[in-house]
């Protein structure tokens, strides 16, 4: 699926694990950064461990959680749309919340997507599997424009 970093922003040790897991059981060679607070995930983006040119170095995908502890996933939204180097970083939700107004607020604050995580593993395997290989190979974003 290319070298696009994903960057999953996951405080629960239980579903970052999964997730990794599911990164690999369904083929997904791209690295995975970890960031377990929002803290974290703006610090990657835009601190001292960020890519120096965002966006086309960065990340290419931001698996983002809503409950985080300190800065919520909401927040790390708002602020990741906020910076013309990350307004158009493809952003998907991707958490436990059936809350309608959470995903309101998602959509709201300019989220690409919302996917409620599966609680079956072989379901959370092919998601996961999905819409990486949407967001990673098939989508086209102003960075990576087809052909390049």
């Amino acid at each position: 699926m290319g070298a696009k970093t994903i960057l999953l922003v996951e405080d629960n040790l239980d579903d970052e694990a999964l997730a990794l897991r599911a990164f690999r059981k369904g083929n997904i060679v791209n690295s995975v950064i970890v960031a377990r607070d929002g803290f974290e995930a703006l610090e990657q983006l835009f601190g001292s461990r960020s890519a120096d040119n965002l966006p086309g170095s960065g990340p290419g995908l931001v698996l983002l959680d809503l409950k985080l502890p300190g800065l919520d996933g909401l927040e790390v939204l708002r602020r990741v749309r906020l910076d013309p180097r990350t307004q158009m970083l493809p952003v998907v939700i991707f958490t436990s919340s059936t809350e309608p107004r959470d995903v309101t607020a998602g959509y709201t604050l300019g989220c690409n997507s919302y996917v409620r995580k599966p609680v079956d593993f072989s379901e959370f395997v092919e998601t996961v599997r999905l819409f990486a290989r949407y967001w990673l190979s098939l989508n086209v974003s102003p960075d990576h424009p087809m052909g390049s």
